[in-house]
């Protein structure tokens, strides 16, 4: 290990490979107290469902595991069709999770690198869109699903949901700051197309973008409620969160079996961020260097 002289004092204090200071040990325990403080509700989500529900009264804080886990499980599928729920709820994610990020991705290289007349009004109507409370359109969009016969179908989930204003803005913004225009005159001078430009040299650029737009895309996909509920018949196409809604729908609440089932509902979305995970790192030190 390096030793340091400082300028005034003459006296030498330890450095790292880079010549700076090592941080001390109050650091450390800082870095290390917010890592406990993040694990420790994820951690204890999955303790509480492999015990009984005496445990969930206990005053003392229990944080072993315990020996029911398979015990609560099964209860879980043996009270509401959770087999069906996993399956809905995973084709609507991943179907508008792609749909979305592929949609979102061309209208943003539209905006950002093609120009077209009224591009910037276009822009930002598509923009103001996203002001407006979803709240508000669920009533039309409920009747415009009736008349399409799509009432209690996946397809009234997935539809709507395929592209938003803000995966439009999102993706916009990153094809802008990501691909240089002389990339895309260079593809053009080479006899690429607009989607062959796209697709070999604004989406590679974009990936890390992309990738986070994905995660977001899936996390909100896969925890939307309200509309689910609205438009789906719970008994026939039930998602994972209809489905916790049924196991918290009894007069005496069983909340080692609702626990359970949210903890087997979390499951993909922590797949799905380990997945992406390098991306969106790769995103994130890429903003960091640019900032």
């Amino acid at each position: 290990m390096a030793l340091a002289t400082h300028p005034t004092t003459g006296r030498r204090r330890r450095a790292g490979a880079d010549g700076g200071r090592r941080p001390g040990f109050l650091v450390y325990a800082t870095l290390v107290g917010v890592l406990a403080a993040s694990v420790f509700p994820l951690y204890y989500s999955f303790a509480l469902p492999t015990r009984d529900n005496s445990a969930i009264g206990d005053s003392l804080l229990t944080l072993t595991p315990g020996g029911h886990l398979l015990d609560n499980i099964q209860r879980v599928y043996d009270t509401v069709d959770f087999w069906r729920a996993l399956r809905n709820s995973l084709i609507i994610s991943a179907t508008v999770t792609a749909c979305c990020v592929l949609l979102s991705s061309l209208a943003g290289f539209a905006f950002a690198k093609l120009p077209f007349r009224g591009r910037n009004a276009l822009f930002v109507a598509v923009v103001i869109t996203a002001m407006l409370p979803t709240q508000l359109g669920m009533i039309p969009l409920y009747m415009l699903m009736g008349k399409l016969g799509w009432i209690a179908t996946l397809k009234a989930v997935i539809v709507p949901a395929l592209v938003n204003a803000f995966a439009v803005f999102w993706m916009r913004q990153a094809c802008d700051e990501s691909v240089p225009y002389e990339l895309v005159e260079a593809a053009r001078v080479d006899g690429c197309s607009t989607l062959g430009t796209f697709w070999h040299v604004a989406l590679p650029a974009i990936r890390p973008q992309a990738a986070v737009l994905a995660m977001f895309t899936f996390m909100a996909t896969w925890n939307d409620f309200m509309w689910p509920l609205i438009v789906l018949d719970p008994s026939v196409t039930p998602t994972v969160q209809t489905a916790l809604s049924s196991l918290a729908s009894g007069y005496a609440l069983d909340y080692t079996l609702i626990l359970s089932g949210a903890a087997i509902g979390v499951l993909p979305l922590l797949l799905v961020f380990l997945l992406l995970s390098r991306q969106i790192v790769a995103g994130v030190m890429q903003g960091a260097v640019k900032g």
